[in-house]
């Protein structure tokens, strides 16, 4: 009884074991039929051939160190403004506030959004690579789009969340914070940086669709860092308008509680839809375009506290907007190493994606509250 037992594993053992070395003699056949082919030319081929594959090496090496290495990640980077130190709102005069100074050295305060959301930018494009428009990632992973693998899109996923929350802030300051509404011109400056931010995000230098030479996705952004910074030079000059009144900042909020509810809407699809666990695909590209979009949200609307400090005391802000912060920094301080979009009452594989939108819906809520208030 026990003989037929052993011969039964046995067998098993032998049926695994022969799958496993036609799995290795197929992936591995056309490395050998490459190195069998390689071995019967000349120098003459063989040295453009191992210069090709040098360059690739290089390039998928650089690849793999920039998806992997995030170059000044902080969660708490917003700290380093000092905002709760500013006693003036954007667009005011500082001297005329202090009590100091004459009219030929007019001072205005610049506004912090403007700040963050270059910064935030510059992050994306200039202290990391951006990853997206990256010629290795547009090729995929032997021609499948790298959003659709497991691997290697996460930090990409990222960017592209800071992105749409900077899209977003750039159109606001253009049509209603960088102006007074009716009686003023849009800033050209701003202007110009909410078209450059809107660019396609993933051209490279050459395409296809139209064929032929481009101007790759950082070049526009970068230029637009520019322009954010030339309008805050101005704010501080006093040429400048940043109108901080409260049907402003309510518009503003509500915008961002109307982004966010998209990105909720789209964690939920996945999370009821697609839940198999570790091995959903998809799921790390949707938890890191939220997370991306909370990081980002997270700065701009620390800054807009202190760029609206008028209106937030006004109207007894101060507790709402400090829960708000607190529901950012909770979500925030979710990195899970592997997303999982198990079930979730599963007690196996987690369900990142549920609790990321639960935070996002506990940080909306907040968001609603200080619209209503504003409302009044």
């Amino acid at each position: 009884m026990l003989d037929r037992i052993a011969g039964f594993f046995r067998l098993i053992g032998q049926k695994i074991g022969r799958l496993a070395r036609l799995f290795s003699a197929w992936a591995f056949w056309p490395f050998l039929a490459a190195h069998g082919w390689y071995q019967r030319r000349s120098w003459m081929i063989r040295l453009p051939v191992i210069a090709l594959v040098a360059l690739f090496v290089v390039l998928y090496g650089y690849f793999f160190w920039q998806t992997q290495v995030w170059t000044n990640f902080n969660t708490a980077f917003v700290d380093q403004y000092r905002l709760s130190e500013r006693k003036v709102p954007a667009g005011q005069e500082l001297l005329a506030a202090e009590g100091a100074g004459t009219a030929s050295a007019k001072t205005c305060q610049r506004s912090a959004i403007v700040d963050v959301t270059a910064d935030l930018t510059d992050f994306n494009v200039n202290q990391n690579a951006w990853i997206s428009s990256m010629l290795l990632y547009k090729a995929g992973f032997f021609g499948i789009d790298w959003d659709h693998t497991p691997f290697l899109d996460n930090k990409a996923s990222f960017q592209r969340g800071i992105n749409q929350a900077v899209r977003r802030t750039s159109a606001e300051l253009v049509d209603t914070l960088g102006r007074v509404r009716g009686t003023s011109g849009i800033n050209n400056d701003l202007q110009r940086a909410r078209g450059n931010l809107q660019f396609d995000e993933y051209s490279w230098y050459f395409g296809l669709n139209p064929f032929g030479p481009k101007t790759p996705t950082p070049s526009f952004y970068r230029t637009a860092i520019g322009d954010l910074r030339k309008f805050n030079t101005d704010l501080a000059a006093c040429n400048a308008i940043f109108d901080g009144r409260a049907d402003n900042l309510m518009q503003f909020i509500d915008r961002i509680a109307n982004d966010l509810g998209s990105t909720s809407d789209m964690l939920a699809e996945r999370s009821e839809h697609h839940n198999r666990g570790w091995f959903d695909t998809r799921a790390d590209d949707r938890f890191w375009f939220a997370y991306g979009q909370l990081y980002a949200y997270y700065a701009i609307l620390t800054a807009a506290q202190a760029d609206f400090s008028q209106v937030v005391q006004e109207r007894n802000l101060g507790a709402i907007w400090g829960g708000t912060t607190r529901q950012f920094q909770a979500a925030l301080r979710i990195q899970p190493a592997i997303i999982s979009n198990g079930r979730e009452d599963g007690w196996i594989m987690p369900s990142h994606l549920a609790t990321m939108g639960f935070y996002i819906l506990r940080v909306r809520s907040n968001l609603v509250e200080i619209r209503s208030v504003l409302d009044r």
